[in-house]
Order: C-alpha cells, then sequence, then structure tokens
C-alpha cells in the first residue's frame, strides 16, 4: 500500500485520479517485465569474441620491443620506415591503453556525458600525436635518431 502511494505520489495528480490501479500497474509491468527475483539474460558466449582485440594489443605490444631495439641499433643514418612504424605503433599503443582506462572508468551509462566527450577528446587527441609525429619524423631528426640520442646521452 505504500509503494503504490509513493509511486502514485510521483504521477501527476490528473493521471493518479483518472486512471485506475490497474492501468497504474499495466504501465510500470511495461517498463519492468519479470520480478527482481529473476535471473539476468546474458548474450551467448563465444570463444573468439575480444579474442581477437587482445591478440592485436598484445602483438603490439611485443613488436615494439624489437622495434625500439632497431631504433637504437641503428644509429648514425636514417630510415624512415622505421620511424613511420615506430611512430603508428607507440601511438596506437598509448591510444588502445588510455580508450581501454576511458571505458573501464568512464562508461557513457554512468557518466552519460563525460564518458562519451573523453572518448572523443581522446580521439581528437590521437590524431593530433600522429600529425605531430609525422612533422617529426618528416622535418626533423626522426624518431629513431631521438632514440639513439637519449639512450646515449
Amino acid at each position: 500500500m505504500a509503494s503504490s502511494m509513493l509511486l502514485r505520489s510521483t504521477l501527476p495528480r490528473s493521471f493518479a485520479s483518472a486512471t485506475g490501479r490497474n492501468v497504474l500497474r499495466s504501465a510500470l509491468q511495461a517498463i519492468y517485465s519479470g520480478t527482481v527475483n529473476d535471473p539476468t539474460t546474458f548474450p551467448p558466449s563465444s570463444k573468439t569474441h575480444g579474442s581477437y582485440h587482445w591478440a592485436f594489443e598484445r602483438l603490439l605490444a611485443a613488436s615494439l620491443v624489437p622495434m625500439t631495439t632497431a631504433a637504437f641499433v641503428t644509429t648514425g643514418s636514417s630510415y624512415p620506415v622505421l620511424d613511420g612504424l615506430l611512430g603508428i605503433s607507440l601511438v596506437m599503443h598509448s591510444h588502445i591503453g588510455f580508450d581501454s582506462m576511458v571505458v573501464d572508468y568512464l562508461h557513457k551509462r554512468k557518466f552519460p556525458i563525460i564518458g562519451p566527450a573523453m572518448t572523443w577528446i581522446l580521439r581528437t587527441a590521437t590524431v593530433g600525436v600522429l600529425v605531430g609525429v609525422y612533422q617529426f619524423n618528416t622535418n626533423d631528426i626522426g624518431l629513431t635518431e631521438l632514440i639513439a640520442k637519449v639512450w646515449t646521452a
């Protein structure tokens, strides 16, 4: 009785007085189906769901080690292909990590405004960093020379 009074008090007065108790129940049942004790339905499981994404992340992370080592070993000469691969791989690795953080901690169901905003800020920053890395590789010394100079300093 108290819950129906609470629900009735939250509805507009004209709606609560013009309709009966059965209409109110049917309106609530249209929103909520089942009871609180019913189990939650889960999507069908798939063995490959997420495995390709995880494998790509691991492959990308593992490939950064030999690329960084190659950048250190190839001192004194310019390798634009290695600069490009290293630049794209570093930016993608960082983007995937920050995107996972945004998805985990700023999910759009809990943060409907800041979650999508942070996703777009991250995408914009990633594009900006890609442009900056491209400019650094083409107009300056490049990533391989930078890594060599940092490690030998």
